[in-house]
């Protein structure tokens, strides 16, 4: 089974550790890199300020993705360099850093020619722990070009490999497409083939054709209005979670994640067979669940929800490493008597409405909104979200297991509630992440509880009907976690 979670939480053995890095060459041309016109995306804007806002923190603020997994046999050191240094070197979101400012940030633009990784050894550190500060002590912000780094630990009969990268230049998508190629190079490498791999397109040229786009959109552009009048009808802000999470608003909250066991491939192609009845996806399904247990829980008669959208839109984009996504809104009312099958009919027909926003990012329409609007988010903005993930669909599913995947992210500080709904062939779970509080913590139990809930009834009776909210009783029952 794939692993999730922090990094923290990540066990490798300890064995011969070493890792691959930009030369000193490499860095000097990063360093004298000129600017480039092309700016940042939309997303990693965002990013780059929130990173510049709390560069003071006292403890990486920036998110750390760690892609971990196995290839059986001796380590081909020289193979596993070349594999790391073509992989690098063929995405162009690693071609580019930002200098940062209150003003704003600017691309530099490094010549691939001028990047080279070199291995250096570090032992045998004495345990897991030791691995892990390495990785992420060697491994800079996104206020540097060399965000990224690789590595290898050495056992008997098989070799770890890991990939660390700044969420900057990365994003699911990447992260599935970082385990297939890397394997993909290394067998290349080792047997001198050169099959396997799509041409990526260019990262940069999708930054630049989405500022394009974003800066035709005015005020008058429908999806535009659409934005705000969601917005508006939500009270000028974006959604909450429906529970406490304890969080003081004045000072960070460190994140904790947690796992769940939703169902096994029988119970969700039974979730599949339920939604197909009316017409509706299994993603559907997944927000019928979310506004049902918001309705119990809190009493909210509407739904709003927001979940991450990929923005590729060409073959080259879909081989390609960076940051293309983009949040969506999902919203829909519950009516007077709400049931499973009732609200997922809505619900993807919100979804659908959604995907025409990809585009449009809220970013653009908060620099777009005059104050007559009543919008009230603030800059650094965060929301909860959901993400559905079929893993099935993803290159190189059928190996993840036997290749003890890994996907890690570093302790920074939450705000909100992020969920994944994660579908592999025989099973489906559930990933946190939320704000490090006790009280959070019986939040994130009771709504899981209730989404399983709901779920379980879908399966054994094809539909569910909730409690009306008033009578609901906030009790917390067992459930079980990864």
């Amino acid at each position: 089974m794939v692993a999730f979670g922090l990094i923290d939480e990540w066990k490798p053995a300890p064995g011969p550790l070493t890792t691959w890095s930009p030369t000193v060459a490499s860095r000097a041309a990063a360093a004298a890199a000129p600017a480039h016109p092309a700016p940042p995306s939309h997303i990693q804007q965002a990013y780059l300020e929130a990173a510049y806002r709390n560069r003071g923190s006292s403890f990486r603020f920036s998110r750390l993705c760690l892609v971990t997994f196995r290839i059986e046999g001796a380590l081909d050191r020289s193979a596993m360099g070349q594999a790391f240094n073509t992989f690098v070197t063929r995405h162009d979101s690693f071609c580019s850093w930002f200098s940062t400012t209150a003003e704003g940030s600017t691309r530099h633009l490094v010549d691939a020619a001028d990047i080279a990784l070199e291995p250096t050894d570090f032992g045998v550190p004495s345990d897991s722990e030791a691995i892990r500060r390495h990785v992420q002590d060697s491994t800079p912000g996104p206020d540097s070009w060399d965000c990224f780094s690789f590595g290898t630990i050495e056992h008997d009969d098989h070799f770890v490999v890991y990939a660390a990268v700044d969420h900057l230049d990365t994003d699911g998508i990447s992260q599935a497409l970082t385990y297939y190629e890397l394997r993909q190079l290394y067998r290349n490498a080792v047997t001198g083939e050169s099959d396997g791999l799509f041409t990526p397109g260019s990262y940069l040229e999708y930054c630049r054709r989405e500022r394009l786009e974003s800066d035709a959109t005015t005020l008058d552009s429908p999806a535009v209005q659409t934005w705000i009048d969601l917005v508006t009808d939500n009270g000028g802000d974006l959604p909450t979670f429906p529970l406490p999470l304890g969080r003081s608003s004045v000072d960070y909250t460190r994140t904790s994640h947690s796992s769940f066991p939703l169902f096994d491939g029988a119970r969700a192609r039974a979730v599949d067979e339920a939604c197909a009845a009316v017409g509706v996806k299994f993603i559907g399904g997944i927000f019928a669940a979310a506004a049902l247990a918001e309705y119990e829980l809190a009493g909210r008669s509407s739904y709003l929800g927001l979940t991450p959208k990929s923005t590729r839109s060409t073959p080259g984009e879909f081989a390609s490493i960076g940051w293309y996504s983009s949040l969506i809104p999902v919203r829909f009312d519950l009516g007077a008597q709400p049931t499973f099958l009732t609200l997922a009919v809505l619900a993807q027909q919100a979804f659908d409405s959604g995907k025409l926003l990809a585009n449009t990012s809220y970013h653009r329409v908060l620099e777009l909104a005059q104050p007559e609007h009543g919008i009230t988010t603030q800059p650094g903005w965060t929301a909860p979200m959901i993400s559905y993930v079929d893993v099935r669909k993803l290159p190189g599913e059928a190996e993840l297991d036997a290749a003890g995947a890994g996907l890690y992210g570093n302790r920074g500080s939450s705000e909100e509630v992020f969920m994944w709904i994660n579908r592999f062939e025989d099973h489906t779970g559930v990933e946190f992440l939320y704000p490090g509080t006790d009280e959070a913590d019986r939040s994130i139990d009771l709504y899981f509880s209730k989404i399983a809930e709901i779920f379980t009834a879908v399966v054994e009776s094809g539909d569910y009907t909730p409690q009306i909210a008033s009578v609901f009783t906030h009790e917390l029952p067992d459930v079980s976690r990864v």
